[in-house]
């Protein structure tokens, strides 16, 4: 990622692996999560921050075709 050159790019590739790592940690298919992740933040009113529980990685209310079919396998 050319994002780890900068200083200024060090912080949103750190917050990028963060969430994929705790994606994972969670089962979560990380290539299907961040692009679901990028879908529904585009349109989320950025006032309500309440709204952004559902969409944790941890969250119940996630869609199943997220959800890793064997577990052991993260991608």
């Amino acid at each position: 990622m050319l994002l780890y050159n900068t200083p200024k790019g060090a912080k949103p590739s750190a917050i990028l692996y963060s969430i994929a790592e705790t994606a994972k940690a969670n089962d979560l298919n990380v290539e299907k999560y961040l692009t679901y992740l990028m879908d529904v933040l585009c349109n989320l009113d950025k006032k309500d921050t309440s709204v952004l529980l559902k969409y944790m990685p941890w969250s119940k209310e996630l869609p199943e075709e997220l959800k890793l079919e064997n577990k052991n396998i993260h991608t």
